[in-house]
């Protein structure tokens, strides 16, 4: 299983919009947009999870096209680093 990071999202998008989309190159594990956690609206990004082999694809394929205007950045997910930063003083 791969996990596939989508940004530039319209803010119109829909997981259902997004999971049709991707659907094009594969199945479809889940699709997952971030949303922001004071205001409740997305944040333009999200996380679709994949096989490894229709994840490959999928990035191929969508990464730069356009949604709704907008120009997809669409690569594998990185995992984000546990623990805060350190503080310098």
């Amino acid at each position: 299983m791969s996990k596939i990071y989508v940004g530039n999202l319209p803010f119109s998008a829909s997981e259902e919009d997004v999971r049709t989309l991707f659907m094009q190159h594969g199945t479809v594990e889940s699709v997952s947009l971030i949303m922001d956690r004071e205001t409740g609206r997305p944040r333009g990004f999200g996380f679709v999870e994949m096989s490894r082999a229709d994840a490959a694809r999928a990035i191929q394929n969508l990464n730069g096209q356009e949604m709704d205007g907008r120009p997809l950045r669409v690569n594998e997910a990185q995992d984000k680093p546990r623990g805060g930063g350190q503080r310098r003083w």
